[in-house]
């Protein structure tokens, strides 16, 4: 059988930067030069200091839709952004007031991995996700088969817009990961069925569910648009989840034959001041 490719669209009058649903969706992630920092006078420093909060601020005149911050231990970074809006400039124009300000020569970009928020092929309508309770071995028309459809259907919609516009979750640990899925002989994603495909997420996103309530997942589709397919990023409760659930996922058929992964980046949710602070770029200067 061959592979099911999803259906193209037709086209469209409309020409816009905005995609057609969904946000555009830019992780970033710095480090500070402290030679540099060093260099600064203290008005530069104060100014520096002022114009680093105000455009990290996410309820700032300027900010995208959503905009948060991270505190990124180890080498790779000492801080990182989110920023998702429908529109790509504006996303953006985070980076760019970063490095205009006056603590922008002291600013070394370190990684960053762009993309868009989707709905994955693989969310099943509530007509899919009943004949999925059939084969299972649910009864079709039970009551408990008829509880399960009835409370997909009226999930359904909120799960959708949950994906394309996502909120950020109130839990303080998070990771970022790109990913890819194998295109070689005998692990080729792209050519199985999309049957088997959808089996195999069906069974990754019961393992991702049984992490409700401690992980909140984002998915964003960099497809024709970074050097990685996917970016997945994490939110916890506790940072000792984020090992637990990608440790978990690892075994899960979809992980283990025909994922692979580039770095992974560890943060904290902070505000400016906290990173600053943090990254000891306040202080007495002469």
């Amino acid at each position: 059988m061959q592979p099911q490719r999803p259906g193209a669209t037709g086209p469209s009058d409309e020409v816009s930067l905005e995609p057609s649903k969904g946000w555009h969706v830019t992780h970033s992630f710095y480090t500070f030069d402290r030679g540099r920092v060093a260099m600064l006078d203290a008005a530069e420093l104060a100014e520096g200091m002022r114009q680093f909060a105000a455009v990290l601020d996410p309820a700032g005149p300027q900010a995208p839709r959503r905009l948060q911050a991270w505190i990124v231990p180890g080498h790779k970074a000492d801080f990182g952004i989110v920023a998702m809006d429908p529109g790509p400039l504006v996303v953006d124009d985070v980076h760019q007031r970063l490095l205009s300000g006056p603590l922008g020569k002291a600013l070394v970009p370190t990684y960053s991995f762009v993309g868009l928020t989707e709905v994955s092929e693989y969310v099943p309508t509530v007509e899919q996700y009943a004949k999925r309770l059939v084969e299972e071995g649910e009864v079709a028309d039970s009551p408990t088969y008829k509880a399960k459809v009835q409370g997909y259907a009226a999930r359904e919609d909120g799960m959708r817009k949950a994906r394309i516009e996502p909120d950020l979750p109130p839990w303080p640990n998070a990771c970022f990961y790109p990913m890819n899925k194998k295109r070689e002989v005998g692990e080729n994603w792209f050519a199985l069925p999309f049957e088997e495909r959808s089996r195999l997420m069906a069974e990754h996103g019961r393992t991702g569910m049984s992490f409700g309530g401690r992980v909140s997942q984002l998915i964003t589709v960099s497809v024709g648009l970074d050097d990685w397919e996917w970016g997945v990023t994490l939110w916890a409760r506790r940072p000792d989840f984020l090992k637990e659930i990608v440790y978990t996922m690892r075994f899960d058929e979809a992980s283990a034959r025909y994922a692979e992964f580039g770095p992974f980046y560890t943060g904290y949710v902070a505000t400016a001041a906290e990173i600053m602070a943090h990254c000891r770029i306040s202080g007495p200067r002469g």
